[in-house]
């Protein structure tokens, strides 16, 4: 479903420790300037939600955002432009230039 890299697992695993969250919730919701944006929370499961789990860190993602984050990449960024959590998602047709939005490919 999502791939993690090896800087997103060792981000997660220090904020998720730091704040008390079983891990990442992730999820897609309609706004930003191409239509639709990413969402991320560190919480926990919910009912219902896919469970994407690597070296101890664990991703949850509600069934509605799944299929517009198959075989996405979840990385984490530290640049002196700024920090954070980036989806790479090649289901994606276009992206907004802060790369928080994105309109995403016709269904093939």
């Amino acid at each position: 479903m999502i791939n993690i890299t090896d800087r997103a697992v060792q981000q997660l695993r220090a904020l998720a420790g730091a704040k008390a969250a079983e891990g990442l919730r992730i999820g897609i919701a309609k706004g930003g300037c191409s239509g639709l944006q990413y969402e991320m929370t560190l919480g926990h499961a919910q009912s219902g939600d896919a469970v994407v789990e690597r070296d101890g860190v664990k991703l949850f993602v509600d069934n509605e955002s799944a299929r517009l984050l198959r075989d996405a990449t979840l990385d984490y960024h530290d640049a002196l432009t700024g920090a954070g959590f980036q989806v790479v998602n090649p289901n994606a047709a276009r992206t907004c230039g802060c790369g928080s939005s994105f309109e995403p490919a016709p269904p093939s």
